[in-house]
C-alpha cells in the first residue's frame, strides 16, 4: 500500500477496532489482569468483570447470562456447537441437516462427521438465498438431531425468516443452531422470540477486538464439551478467559446496540448508493436479497457479478488503488474454488469466479462509496479489454483505449 488513504469495503471480514474499546480494554491489560479463577482481590475483581460482561452480552439477544459461553470467535462457537450436539446426541440420532450456503466452519465440521458415521445433508435455497422451508421439511426424519442455518449470509447478506426455521425444529424437537456472526449487532436478534437453541456471534465484526466470541447455549441443551482441564465457563471450555477482550467485546455490543438504528439507517443508504452505481454497469447482477427483498439483506453488504472477467482480477486491480473489497469469504478467498454460495443460488463457475463483496461500516462515507463506483467501472472496463471470455454478441464491451486509459492512470 501507498500513502494514498485506503478505502477499506471489506468489513464482512473484520472491522476496524473502535477507538472507545481499544481504551478500555488497555485497562484490562494494565491494571485490571487478574485471573477470574483466583480467590485474591485482583482475580475476584475479574471475576466480577467477566460476569458483568456476559449479563451485558445476554441481554442484547434476550438470554440469560449462564446461556452464554465465551470462546475465541465464531469459527470456536460453530465448531463447539456442532460437535457438541452430534457428541452429546449420536445415541438420539446420527443425521444432519445444514443450508446449502453456511460457512466454512458449520460446513466442513458437519460433513467431517461424515467420518464418524453421520449423514449430512444441505437443505437448498432459492436464487436469492432464502432457505427453501419445504426442503427442510421434507429432509427431517426422526434420527435429525441437529439443524444449522445462517442468521445473514456472509457472502450475499440475505437473512433468514429464523423464527419460522426455528418453529419447524421446535415442532419436530430438533436441535436448531444459527450462525450470526455477520448480522449480531446489525440486527435486533431475539433467541427466545426466534426459536433459537444455539447462536454463535462474534465481537470483531462490530468494531470490537479478534479473538473472542461467544456460543448461546438455551438452559435444557446438552453440549459434549471440547476442553477439559478446568471449570472455566461452566466447565465447557478450559482455559483462562481473556478478559480485555471480553470486556471490549461487551463495550463493542453497548455502541453497537445503542446506535443500531442510526448505523443502519446510514449503512443502507451507502449501500443502496453503492449498489445502484454498480449496477450501471453492463452485464452485471446483485446477488442476494434484492428488489422487493431488500429489507431481509444485511445493511453493509453488496455482492456483484461482473460477468466476462475475474473476481481476483478486479481485487488486485482496485488493491493497487488502496481499495479494499473481497471475493469470496475470508475463509476461502484464497482457494480457486468457486464460491459454494454463489454456486448454490444457481450461478455458474466463470460467473461465481466473477464475483466481488463489498462490506460497509458506520465509518464509510459517501465520497468513498462514490469513489469505488468510478474505479470499479474503470478497472472492469480495463480488464474487459483484455478478456477473452466476451461473446461476440458483446463485444461492443471491448474498449481498445482502455489499457491506454490505465497507463495514464
Amino acid at each position: 500500500m501507498n500513502d494514498e488513504k485506503i478505502i477499506y469495503f471489506d468489513n464482512g471480514d473484520t472491522t476496524r477496532i473502535d477507538d472507545e474499546v481499544l481504551d478500555y480494554m488497555l485497562q484490562f491489560y494494565r491494571t485490571s489482569y487478574g485471573n477470574p479463577v483466583s480467590l485474591h482481590s485482583l482475580g475476584i475483581e475479574a471475576d466480577e468483570n467477566i460476569a458483568s460482561a456476559r449479563e451485558t452480552i445476554a441481554g442484547f439477544i434476550n438470554a440469560d447470562a449462564n446461556e452464554l459461553i465465551f470462546t475465541s470467535g465464531a469459527t470456536e462457537s460453530n465448531n463447539m456447537a456442532i460437535n457438541g450436539i452430534a457428541g452429546f446426541y449420536k445415541e438420539k440420532g446420527d443425521h444432519i441437516l445444514i443450508s446449502s450456503i453456511e460457512h466454512s466452519s458449520v460446513k466442513a465440521v458437519a460433513h467431517r462427521l461424515e467420518n464418524e458415521g453421520f449423514e449430512v445433508e444441505e437443505v437448498k435455497v432459492d436464487k436469492q438465498g432464502f432457505l427453501d422451508i419445504e426442503d427442510l421439511r421434507s429432509k427431517i426424519r426422526t434420527k435429525t438431531i441437529l439443524v444449522s442455518v445462517i442468521y445473514g449470509n456472509f457472502e450475499i447478506g440475505t437473512v433468514q425468516n429464523i423464527r419460522e426455521i426455528g418453529a419447524v425444529c421446535r415442532e419436530n424437537n430438533i436441535v436448531f443452531h444459527t450462525d450470526a456472526a455477520q448480522a449480531y449487532g446489525k440486527m435486533r436478534i431475539d433467541v427466545k422470540d426466534e426459536n433459537i437453541d444455539l447462536m454463535t456471534f462474534n465481537a470483531h465484526k462490530n468494531h470490537g477486538p479478534k479473538g473472542v466470541g461467544a456460543l448461546y447455549v438455551r438452559k435444557g441443551i446438552k453440549l459434549k464439551k471440547m476442553i477439559d482441564g478446568g471449570s472455566h465457563e461452566f466447565g465447557m471450555r478450559s482455559g483462562s478467559e481473556n478478559i480485555p477482550a471480553i470486556m471490549g467485546f461487551a463495550l463493542a455490543s453497548e455502541i453497537a446496540y445503542r446506535d443500531l438504528e442510526i448505523n443502519n439507517s446510514h449503512l443502507i443508504k451507502m449501500r443502496d448508493r453503492l449498489a445502484d452505481g454498480l449496477l450501471q454497469i453492463d452485464h452485471v447482477t446483485y446477488n442476494g436479497a434484492h428488489g422487493e427483498n431488500i429489507d431481509k439483506r444485511l445493511p453493509h453488504n453488496v455482492d456483484i457479478t461482473f460477468q466476462y472477467i475475474e473476481g481476483e482480477a478486479i481485487l488486485m486491480h482496485l488493491s493497487l488503488r488502496n481499495i479494499c473489497v473481497s471475493s469470496g469469504s475470508a475463509c476461502s478467498s484464497k482457494t480457486l474454488e468457486p464460491s459454494h454460495v454463489l454456486t448454490a443460488i444457481g450461478l455458474k463457475h466463470e460467473q461465481a469466479h466473477g464475483s466481488i463483496r463489498f462490506t460497509l461500516s458506520k465509518f464509510t462515507t459517501e465520497e468513498e462509496v462514490d469513489s469505488v463506483i468510478q474505479n470499479v467501472k474503470e478497472v472492469v472496463e480495463i480488464l474487459r479489454s483484455m478478456s477473452s471470455f466476451i461473446p461476440e454478441e458483446h463485444s461492443e464491451l471491448i474498449n481498445k483505449d482502455a489499457k491506454t486509459f490505465y497507463k495514464k492512470k
